[in-house]
């Protein structure tokens, strides 16, 4: 059988897009009891444009949690008017000092728990996360019964932002490769921050023992998760580079990510041990 031809006028007119446009889902999963988790250090700029996009989502149980750590640029402040603007679906927890990362997840996950979120999403302030791709997230982790599924760059489908140069993506290349030789996850975006959450699967990770601060937390929850035997699923994002503002990555913050997967090895050996 001979394959039809493709004629320009079948061709889109236009670019195509990279990142989609937010699809919609069935009830009851359009009605999930759903809080997206977003920690903001300096993130004024963003932050507000961030939370339109959510609220905009035609998912009606949306709520959001905003974890700022006592931002200078004032980025806690925008967050309390916006909760003013949602009330009811948009919160705040104020920390007072910087203490990381998996902390503020920690805080904000916590929150969302105790508020009675079915599912938690993580995702960053800086919009290098698609908001379009939160009902996909949702969609699967429903379809296929998984405990998280994965926002990631390097499933099939999956890609990195052309702003990122050589020297980013090797470093995030051999990230990828160097933890998922220490821990042996089969997980392809093991350093992944774009996710949800099933509220059992995360209460069962016991979240307050979580110890790492920096974006070694990402490692520690998928590690964690595949320990306790949950479902995880990828599924492939575009990865968008910030515009905004600058990387909260420094040197502390790389060494913990280098040395925490054998740290995190040698606990959950010894506590299956005992």
């Amino acid at each position: 059988m001979s394959s039809r031809p493709t004629h320009p006028e079948h061709l889109p007119s236009g670019p195509v897009r990279i990142t989609p446009e937010p699809v919609a889902l069935p009830e009851p999963w359009r009605s999930s009891r759903l809080t997206v988790v977003v920690p903001t250090y300096d993130e004024a700029e963003n932050l507000p444009i961030l939370v339109s996009r959510l609220a905009a989502l035609d998912l009606p149980e949306l709520r959001i949690v905003v974890v700022d750590d006592n931002s200078p640029d004032g980025t806690g402040e925008i967050a309390d008017k916006l909760a003013v603007e949602l009330a009811g679906r948009l919160s705040v927890v104020h920390r007072t000092t910087k203490d990381g990362l998996g902390r503020a997840y920690v805080a904000g996950m916590s929150r969302a728990l105790d508020d009675g979120a079915d599912y938690v999403v993580q995702m960053d302030a800086d919009l290098s996360h698609p908001v379009g791709y939160l009902p996909q997230l949702l969609g699967t982790l429903h379809s296929t019964n998984a405990g998280v599924v994965i926002g990631s760059r390097y499933v099939p489908g999956g890609s990195l932002s052309e702003a990122w140069g050589l020297r980013r993506r090797l470093l995030s290349g051999w990230a990828n490769a160097y933890v998922k030789t220490v821990l042996s996850i089969p997980v392809r975006d093991v350093t992944a921050g774009f996710k949800i959450w099933r509220a059992s699967a995360l209460s069962a990770l016991d979240l307050p023992s979580i110890e790492s601060t920096g974006y070694a937390f990402q490692v520690e929850m998928h590690y964690r998760a595949y320990r306790r035997g949950q479902k995880i699923v990828e599924i492939p994002i575009h990865f968008e580079d910030r515009v905004v503002g600058q990387s909260k990555l420094d040197g502390a913050v790389a060494l913990e990510a280098a040395l925490r997967p054998l740290r995190l090895r040698r606990s959950e050996n010894g506590r299956h041990q005992r």
